[in-house]
């Protein structure tokens, strides 16, 4: 049975579907995401663009080569995009329909972590991004 990831803004201007499962989950403490979000951390779930279907049209902002989108109605933030992995979407998890089903996987940018967000949870913390970018070594 295929199941349908569905999201979009408060408003219903953008909706977002794929059958795709995500790749990806995470959570990131940069100091960008906190200001994109207006949250101490910032979740996401990742689908390759390719499988991704929208209805609406999203305003966009950033600086390269991170592009993030927003509904110019009701200002929900929706997604963000990295040039450098232009074939991947992470939404913010909160502008997905069931948020519950996509637990976070790992924390990035824990150097940037508030310190009074303590997070019991086990998951791999690391000091910078958690989706891999080319030219990353390890």
């Amino acid at each position: 049975m295929t199941v349908l990831h569905t999201g979009g803004c408060r408003c219903g201007a953008i909706i977002f579907e794929t059958s795709a499962d995500p790749f990806y989950t995470s959570y990131c403490h940069c100091s960008d995401c906190r200001r994109a979000s207006g949250a101490p951390v910032a979740a996401f779930v990742g689908f390759l663009a390719r499988d991704v279907a929208f209805r609406g049209e999203a305003s966009t902002y950033g600086k390269f080569p991170i592009s993030r989108s927003f509904c110019a109605a009701c200002g929900a933030p929706i997604a963000y995009r990295d040039a450098r992995i232009d074939d991947q979407v992470f939404f913010m998890l909160g502008a997905m329909d069931h948020p519950e089903r996509y637990p976070p996987t790992v924390h990035g940018y824990v150097s940037e972590q508030l310190p009074f967000l303590h997070m019991d949870d086990e998951l791999p913390r690391l000091q910078k991004h958690t989706a891999p970018r080319p030219g990353d070594t390890l």
